[in-house]
């Protein structure tokens, strides 16, 4: 099979005859073509560069300051998934706050926090929601059960973040010229084709939905390429077991009634417009931001290039403290610290491999 895929995607390039760019929108595909090795099968003709789809990297300094702020607060619980534990704020992580008292726990699902909270009702449960349209649905089903059981000491920090205003910024722009979007199959299967389609119709941009198999991501890839051939870019689904056109309704349904689109920050881009998940004004009680009145934070500028890494504007080893002062082991960014990451798979998989 190996040799079968590196011999299409070889003639592939020859077809394409130039070189082309095409970005990797999610985190798990670029750990998975690294892993795979589809990466190394790739003809010069075409060049991947990593995108914002590694949900704790494009988490924002501030917000992890918000984190760390709740973290510290008496009596507090503060539950969180594992890999943002160690990413950075501007006075340390979240591991760093545990090491000095804080009670933060690491959990695997939302509806894990709110059991903690239904079982210690004396302490305050803080959820921190990290994620894209993927794990949104999840954290509305928990706030909706959370209302339903009348559970008054859980609330929830929601980092949540939407993709298509992400990839807009990233196609208006005019010093990153992408030639096509690898798109994240998993946030396909919740919210389908439509919402990328502006991509094709306003920028001229091939798209296709893709799975997390070698032959998957290929055929992704392929898709592109083809795509750019015929001049013909369109939102195309190569992952048809998980992403129906329609996405999934019930999904959607459960994030539109818990959340409505809010301006939010990114780490690296800056704040967009919708591109965030704030709660409701329904369910206001549930919000950790006004219960617990947070502060605005100060951005805090760091010598990371995290930013420039997400945008695709370079590769994680043109970053100068990249596998010299941040490393897995003492990392700057979160780009090293997120098993997604691309300085973290670049770290693991990539030393020594040029494009």
């Amino acid at each position: 099979m190996t040799e079968t895929l590196e011999g299409r995607l070889g003639e592939l390039g020859r077809v394409l005859g130039r070189r082309v760019t095409f970005m990797e929108v999610c985190g798990t595909h670029t750990v998975e073509l690294f892993r795979t090795g589809v990466r190394s099968m790739l003809p010069r003709e075409i060049r991947l560069i990593s995108g914002p789809g590694c949900p704790v990297c494009v988490t924002d300094q501030r917000d992890i300051d918000a984190a760390l702020f709740l973290a510290r607060l008496p009596g507090v619980i503060f539950t969180t998934y594992g890999d943002m534990l160690r990413v950075p704020g501007s006075r340390g992580s979240l591991g760093d706050a545990r090491g000095e008292g804080a009670d933060v726990r690491v959990i695997t699902s939302a509806a894990q926090a709110l059991e903690g909270a239904r079982q210690t009702p004396c302490r305050e449960v803080v959820f921190c929601a990290v994620g894209f349209e993927t794990t949104a649905p999840a954290t509305a089903a928990v706030l909706l059960e959370a209302r339903r059981q009348g559970i008054k000491n859980f609330s929830v920090l929601s980092l949540h973040k939407r993709v298509p205003p992400a990839l807009e910024l990233l196609a208006s722009a005019p010093d990153l010229a992408v030639d096509g979007f690898l798109l994240p199959g998993h946030v396909g299967v919740i919210l389908g084709e439509e919402p990328f389609r502006f991509l094709p119709e306003k920028f001229g941009v091939p798209c296709a939905l893709a799975g997390f198999e070698a032959e998957e991501m290929a055929a992704g890839i392929a898709e592109l390429g083809r795509q750019v051939i015929l001049r013909a870019p369109a939102v195309r689904s190569v992952y048809p077991r998980a992403v129906r056109p329609e996405g999934n309704p019930r999904a959607r349904s459960l994030m539109e009634e818990v959340f409505s689109p809010a301006r939010a920050p990114w780490r690296g881009l800056g704040e967009m417009a919708s591109s965030g998940l704030a709660l409701r004004e329904d369910f206001s009680p549930f919000d950790a931001r006004r219960r617990f009145d947070l502060p605005p934070f100060p951005f805090v500028s760091t010598p990371c290039a995290c930013g420039a890494v997400l945008s695709g504007r370079i590769d994680p080893p043109e970053c100068p403290l990249f596998g010299t002062s941040c490393t897995p082991v003492s990392p700057v960014g979160p780009c090293m610290v997120s098993g997604e990451g691309s300085c973290a798979a670049h770290h693991r998989f990539g030393r020594g491999w040029a494009e």
